[in-house]
């Protein structure tokens, strides 16, 4: 198994931590695992990314140029991506922050509206658990239990009552996603 993902959003949606926890959550299952961020003033408001890989074998680059799975987060985000996408793969995307739709035929793609469940759940800092929950329904490549062990892992220790509410989070995200094309 190899799975080589980018997430890309705005600074603050979560993004880093997103890919950090997959990262971790894919170390507890003894997988190889490369976690390559790439922001700078981006971090508060401009696009960030992280390249994620989980692998049974060792990892040759943490450089990447095609993905097995794109998760875009706003506009910048599908318009840099989207064409990074190798055919038959997968591009998730949040409906509140994507204005264009997406133009490949040749990859399959969900719709995850992490932001309005987000506010249904009266907190808007799950909004990268949501997202990370219809990933891992897509592709299950890590555990759900070693998901919340990465989540303890990277959350600082006063941070740990909110365990159960991402939780809840990323199942609500596993429930929401929705395939919007398949690829042809």
């Amino acid at each position: 198994m190899l799975q080589e993902i980018v997430i890309s959003g705005f600074g603050g949606q979560g993004v880093l931590s997103m890919g950090k926890i997959l990262a971790y959550s894919g170390i507890m299952e003894e997988k190889e695992v490369s976690w390559f961020p790439a922001y700078g003033p981006e971090q508060r408001g401009g696009t960030a990314n992280v390249t994620v890989i989980i692998s049974d074998e060792a990892i040759s680059s943490p450089v990447v140029n095609k993905y097995d799975i794109a998760i875009v987060l706003n506009q910048p985000s599908l318009d840099k991506f989207e064409e990074k996408v190798k055919p038959g793969g997968v591009l998730i995307y949040d409906g509140y922050g994507i204005h264009k739709k997406v133009q490949r035929k040749d990859i399959n793609v969900y719709v995850v509206n992490a932001m309005d469940e987000s506010m249904k759940m009266n907190n808007t800092k799950v909004f990268n658990m949501i997202i990370l929950g219809g990933l891992l329904k897509i592709s299950p490549m890590v555990e759900l239990e070693n998901v919340m062990k990465g989540l303890k892992k990277s959350l600082p220790e006063r941070h740990h009552q909110l365990l159960p509410m991402n939780e809840q989070a990323i199942l609500k995200g596993m429930e929401v996603v929705q395939l919007e094309q398949k690829a042809e």
